[in-house]
């Protein structure tokens, strides 16, 4: 945990504003939450201001650096902040791209507490706010070889503007054929395990020796698209992410039997002999869990693949559904310099004055 000294106690005493025109020298909000002020900005260069956190705690009078997580906002023209609840920060950056614009800020989430405890210091995430008309993201799980990976390729196939498929990371060797960034995100053992160490994955496991796992960024840059999110994942995965804050219809894809599905992997070819009996001793296991855990909303038995995928379909409301069906996500919100945010019971009104038309509003819900 780091220190730095209290320089800015007076701005706290006298007062910060919550939009843009400040007393300090930087472009900063504070934000009380319990017996600590949040302060979020930093140093403005004359066009652009970083978004750095530093807290203020009222009971020893010290500032804190916390350990933050997540991915932050990029320099931005200005932001405003308005405490959501006693767990998140909203902040609203000027200037900057759709989907750039709205984010928040955990300071007191279940996952917060979590690193807290793990890391020993003070901890924020960033987590991007979702524009557009997303629907839940979708986890599809089940056995190596039970047909996932062909089922979500159909998926994408049919529904390339409606659904996008999160793109997981491994420490595994790259199959034939397969590529970095499509494929899975081919990474190092050294350099995964830093980035879960510092809270980058929303979920990680390890499964035949190698890990895997969904970084938050990857499942953020889907949302932002305005697409539905499709994440393939083990069972280990999917009980992490059930535990999560992520909003999800959790779906398990059954094989026929375990004959049929030792024939499609020795199939593949892709194996030895010893890692396809390892991954039959490891999918009795995940089917068993997969029935029983209560991880899944919904069970599909995948002994015919084009009956599984219609059911699949069925499933997530796509049946019926034209392809070409889409909408497109909203504009960015460019605030002016003045301007003040408010929450309202459950909706966040934006008031702003502009010399030529006075004063208007907007709502986001």
């Amino acid at each position: 945990m780091g220190e730095v000294p209290a320089f800015c106690v007076d701005n706290l005493q006298n007062g910060f504003s919550n939009g843009f025109n400040l007393k300090s020298e930087g472009c900063e909000t504070s934000t009380n939450v319990g017996d600590k002020t949040f302060v979020i900005g930093g140093l403005n260069d004359g066009s652009t201001s970083s978004i750095g956190v530093r807290i203020y705690e009222k009971s020893t009078g010290k500032w804190v650096i916390p350990t933050v997580l997540g991915t932050k906002p990029k320099p931005c023209k200005g932001h405003s902040a308005v405490l959501l609840s006693e767990d998140q920060i909203l902040i609203i950056t000027r200037g900057s791209t759709p989907d750039d614009c709205i984010w928040f800020l955990e300071v007191n989430t279940k996952y917060v507490k979590e690193q807290k405890k793990v890391l020993g210091t003070e901890v924020v995430a960033w987590s991007k706010g979702v524009r557009g008309d997303a629907e839940k993201p979708v986890v599809i799980s089940g056995p190596s070889g039970v047909g996932k990976g062909t089922l979500i390729n159909m998926l994408m196939k049919e529904f390339p503007s409606m659904c996008g498929f999160s793109v997981s990371h491994t420490t595994r060797a790259p199959r034939d054929k397969e590529k970095n960034g499509v494929h899975y995100h081919f990474t190092e053992r050294s350099v995964m395990e830093k980035d879960i160490k510092y809270g980058k994955f929303l979920e990680f496991a390890s499964v035949h020796g190698n890990l895997y796992g969904t970084s938050i960024e990857a499942v953020e840059a889907v949302a932002d698209s305005g697409k539905r999110c499709i994440l393939d994942i083990d069972v280990q995965g999917a009980r992490s992410v059930r535990a999560s804050s992520l909003d999800a219809i959790f779906i398990f894809i059954c094989p026929p039997s375990m004959k049929e599905l030792e024939e499609r992997l020795r199939a593949r070819g892709t194996e030895t002999e010893e890692q396809i009996l390892k991954r039959l001793r490891n999918a009795e296991a995940e089917i068993e869990q997969g029935k029983s855990s209560g991880i899944f909303d919904h069970i599909l038995y995948n002994d015919n693949l084009e009956e599984c995928y219609k059911n699949l379909k069925g499933l997530l409301g796509l049946d019926g559904i034209a392809p070409t069906n889409y909408k497109p996500s909203p504009r960015g919100i460019d605030l002016p310099l003045d301007h003040s945010v408010l929450k309202i019971d459950n909706k966040i009104l934006i008031n702003c004055e502009t010399r030529e038309s006075g004063c208007t509003g907007c709502v986001l819900a």
